[in-house]
């Protein structure tokens, strides 16, 4: 990602008033990593002490699904990471500033601080239960802290200070139309307003699944529809359109969207790079950054 662009989303979160940032996708090899360490670099440039941790696992030499090669992951000194313990690089050393009680496929998740730059692998928290503590655990190491996410992890950050970029690219859909369907859904489902306690209303328990959805919309249903936090909303493309338009869905615990990234490139089809940015930002009103070109979409 250019600098420039990682600078943009660096000064969006840092003036959105949240300690940690989330990156999350709408599909795989979408940008997201590639957006998480271009504000991480920006932070360094900036002087700025970073924590960072991975849903999942990033900075192997190899992608674990398909074996393609995946750019190594340098940290700078000083950086904080969650890590597994096993995969701590043995050379420079690392200094270990806490254990934590999460185990992975790699061993114990670890804290620790880097002491000479060198390249890691990040293997983060097993469930979405533990990205919150150790996401409050990084921040007590350092001002700052990037996660690079899931959707499916992201539920016990809902109603905390945490903000969130979601990435979007040609590899995760067929279409140009088709992607831009898939960010706006998505950004809609993240951006559930909260719920204000007037009128009348539906709580519901657990998922709010498309067939829930259908029964509700087709019951001409005039209540608030009340879930936890955006993740309970089981729907997305058109069919989470739909029930947006339908019907009045609110949350207990909003979450943070501040910005949209994409990647015009994928293995198999290529967009257009700035009909694709353009497109995502007047489908999400987010301000919308090329992962690959210094441009920011109006």
């Amino acid at each position: 990602m250019h600098a420039q662009a990682g600078d943009s989303l660096l000064q969006l979160w840092r003036g959105s008033g949240a300690r940690s940032l989330v990156v999350v996708g709408t599909g795989k090899n979408v940008g997201k990593t590639v957006t998480t360490r271009a504000i991480y670099r920006a932070a360094l440039d900036r002087g700025l002490v970073c924590g960072l941790t991975s849903v999942g696992r990033d900075g192997e030499t190899a992608d674990i699904v398909d074996a393609s090669g995946k750019p190594r992951l340098w940290l700078a000194p000083q950086t904080v990471v969650a890590t597994a313990r096993g995969v701590l690089p043995r050379s420079p050393a690392s200094e270990i500033l806490a254990l934590s009680p999460y185990m992975t496929a790699a061993g114990a998740l670890v804290y620790a601080r880097v002491r000479a730059g060198a390249n890691y692998e990040l293997i983060g928290p097993p469930n979405a239960s533990a990205l919150r503590a150790v996401v409050d655990a990084l921040l007590a190491f350092a001002p700052y802290v990037l996660v690079d996410g899931a959707i499916d992890r992201i539920a016990a950050l809902a109603g905390a200070r945490d903000a969130i970029v979601v990435a979007c690219g040609a590899a995760a859909a067929r279409t140009l139309d088709e992607a831009i369907v898939d960010v706006r859904a998505l950004v809609v489902r993240l951006r559930t307003p909260r719920f204000d306690g007037a009128g009348e209303s539906l709580a519901i328990e657990g998922a709010l699944s498309a067939a829930m959805t259908a029964r509700l919309i087709a019951a001409r249903e005039k209540r608030a529809i009340v879930v936890r936090d955006p993740t309970q909303i089981a729907l997305t493309g058109k069919a989470a359109l739909h029930a947006f338009e339908h019907l009045t869905i609110r949350c207990e615990r909003p979450l943070q969207v501040i910005a949209a990234t994409v990647a015009s490139i994928g293995r198999e089809r290529t967009f257009d790079p700035r009909a694709f940015a353009h497109a995502v930002a007047e489908a999400t009103g987010l301000p919308t950054f090329d992962v690959y070109a210094a441009e920011r979409a109006a």
